[in-house]
């Protein structure tokens, strides 16, 4: 009986330390700051059928209950959405859920593309964009215009220097920085995109939700990546022959001021140095508390009061 007293005093402890764990490794989403300015939400649109800090534009729709559609399953659309301010944060998270579907089983398309880029609701050819952009575009391409050795739907990047254009006959591969499979569309679980990015360490990470929410899958991390000195985020779409649904559900900006440990982990895919988690703050943080005193007391007494118990 006294063993499994002690056992159970243990149990608590071990517990304890779990759960203020779990409160320390919390500490990194707790750093990120809000940017309202390039965020969006239902119900999208104000009372003057705009929205403060987005355009819409070309062929979007906003459905206030559901969702910004860039393109409708018909031919021929194309559609935009762009910050109005740009984006001035060094270091920054960009957390996007978007939807991919229509009635087609078989050749569907043309996909969409994600922008941080100088230049700002010109509609083109790239995607429903301008082509020869200068700055940063991901696209989620969902038709193969060649022949390739990964399949599709596919999320690539390539950096735009103003002059270069989009490779469209080879889907971007004489200029593609990094990419990944991605199975996007139709899925039972929200789709998600989360982009993040380090000025100072210029490395930028691309992870997906694609099959359990909140399981982030790595796509890709580029490096030596400088944005232009002024940049707007944007989402446009476009179809030809082929097309889909092409959404934007929701749109989560948040600045990252301590990059040494949340875009060390993001970007970088490692562990926050042993300073800033770890045992050592675990205990920190319960000490600090009172309470891991507390329930050791409790666990002694406990088991004391079952020895003596035990004896007469």
């Amino acid at each position: 009986m006294v063993f499994l007293k002690k056992s159970f005093a243990l149990g608590a402890i071990v517990a304890l330390f779990a759960s203020a764990a779990q409160a320390v490794s919390e500490e990194d989403e707790e750093m990120l700051e809000p940017l309202r300015t390039h965020s969006l939400y239902m119900p999208y649109i104000d009372n003057d059928l705009q929205n403060r800090w987005f355009d819409f534009g070309g062929d979007t729709l906003v459905n206030t209950n559901k969702h910004i559609r860039l393109t409708q399953d018909v031919p021929s659309q194309s559609g935009w959405l762009w910050s109005r301010l740009p984006l001035v944060a060094p270091n920054f998270q960009v957390d996007f859920q978007f939807e991919v579907d229509g009635k087609g089983e078989g050749i569907v398309g043309d996909g969409f593309a994600v922008w941080f880029t100088k230049e700002r609701a010109e509609m083109g050819p790239v995607f429903g964009n301008r082509d020869r952009f200068e700055g940063l575009g991901i696209f989620f391409d969902t038709y193969a215009n060649g022949r390739h050795s990964h399949s599709f739907p596919y999320v690539m990047a390539m950096m735009g220097d103003g002059r270069t254009s989009y490779d469209n006959d080879n889907d971007g591969l004489a200029n593609r920085l990094g990419g990944c499979e991605a199975d996007l569309r139709r899925k039972l679980v929200p789709t998600r995109g989360r982009i993040t990015y380090n000025s100072g360490s210029k490395q930028l990470n691309m992870e997906l939700q694609l099959n359990t929410w909140d399981e982030w899958t790595q796509c890709f991390t580029l490096h030596d990546i400088t944005l232009p000195s002024t940049y707007y985020l944007g989402f446009t779409s476009h179809t030809g022959e082929v097309h889909d649904n092409h959404d934007i559900i929701s749109v989560t900006t948040n600045i990252i001021p301590k990059t040494e440990n949340y875009v060390a982990q993001r970007v970088n895919n490692t562990p926050p140095p042993k300073s800033s988690s770890g045992f050592g703050t675990v205990v920190k943080y319960v000490v600090g508390s009172g309470v891991f005193v507390a329930v050791v007391a409790f666990a002694y007494k406990a088991a004391t009061k079952s020895n003596n118990n035990k004896r007469f």
